[in-house]
C-alpha cells in the first residue's frame, strides 16, 4: 500500500496520508512522500487547490516512535536526516503557491498536530483533538513550535507545550488553531466545498495573495506596507 493517497476532485487534489494502522505516524518514507506529493499538486497546471487528511480514525499520530530507536547520538548523520526532512515538509507550505486545506478527521499529535496547522487553512472533526506531548516523552515539540507560537500566541503555546495537554475541537477553535469545527461525517464535505472555492480563485491572486501574506506576516508594519504596495502594482498585470 503506498504511504499516501492522491485523488482529484475537480481542480482539488486530496493527498490522504495511508499508514491507519499507525495512526499515520510520519516514519522517513512519508514525510518523503507528502514532501513529494505537495510539490507534484503545486506543479501541476489542472490543480488549484489541495486537501490534506488522514485515512482511518487519526488524522496524524505524529513522528513514528518506531524509528527512533535509530536516532541516537551515535548515528548523528541519521538524525541531521531525519531532521532535515521534517523541517523541509513544515517549510513547504508557506511556499507553495496553491492554498492548503487540512481535514482533521481524528486526533492529531506531535508533527502531527504541527502537519494540521501548517496549511492555509484548517477544518476539525468534532470529535478529533490536538496536542504536543512530547515533554511526555522527555523530548522537546521543537520544529513544530515556530509555527505553534505564530498561530496561538506565546502564553497559549507555552502551556500547550510545557503540559502536553491535548485540546478538543470546540479549544482548538477558540485558539485560533482552526477555522471551522464540523461534524465528523460533514469533514470531508465541508473541506472540499472550502478548496473548491479557492480553486475557483483566479490563479495568480490566489498565488500572489498567499505569497504577501506570509511576507508580510515576518515584516515590521512599514515594510508590509511597502511590499504591499509592490503586489498591488503587479496585479495590474493579471486583472481579468
Amino acid at each position: 500500500m503506498p504511504e499516501l493517497l492522491t485523488e482529484d476532485r475537480g481542480a482539488v487534489r486530496i493527498l490522504t496520508m495511508n499508514r491507519p494502522e499507525k495512526r499515520n505516524a510520519l516514519n522517513n518514507a512519508l514525510t518523503a512522500a507528502l514532501l513529494e506529493g505537495l510539490r507534484a499538486a503545486d506543479a501541476d497546471d489542472a490543480v488549484n487547490a489541495i486537501v490534506l487528511t488522514g485515512a482511518g480514525p487519526g488524522f496524524c499520530a505524529g513522528a513514528d516512535l518506531a524509528e527512533f530507536k535509530d536516532l541516537t547520538a551515535e548515528n548523528q548523520p541519521l538524525v541531521e536526516r531525519r531532521a532535515q526532512l521534517t523541517m523541509s515538509l513544515h517549510e513547504i507550505f508557506p511556499r507553495l503557491t496553491k492554498p492548503v486545506v487540512t481535514a482533521i478527521n481524528g486526533a492529531a499529535m506531535g508533527g502531527g498536530a504541527g502537519l494540521a496547522l501548517a496549511a492555509d487553512l484548517a477544518l476539525m472533526a468534532e470529535s478529533a483533538k490536538l496536542g504536543y506531548p512530547e515533554v511526555k516523552h522527555g523530548i522537546v515539540a521543537a520544529i513544530v513550535m515556530p509555527n505553534l507560537v505564530r498561530q496561538v500566541g506565546r502564553k497559549a503555546a507555552f502551556e500547550l507545550l510545557a503540559t502536553g495537554q491535548p485540546v478538543g475541537a470546540r479549544r482548538a477553535l477558540e485558539l485560533g488553531m482552526v477555522n471551522r469545527v464540523v461534524p465528523d461525517a460533514e469533514l470531508m464535505a465541508a473541506a472540499l466545498a472550502l478548496a473548491g472555492e479557492l480553486a475557483a480563485v483566479s490563479r495568480p491572486a490566489m498565488a500572489t495573495t498567499k505569497a504577501l501574506f506570509h511576507q508580510v506576516t515576518e515584516l515590521p508594519f512599514g515594510e508590509a506596507l511597502a511590499a504591499g504596495r509592490e503586489a498591488n502594482k503587479r496585479m495590474r498585470a493579471f486583472r481579468k
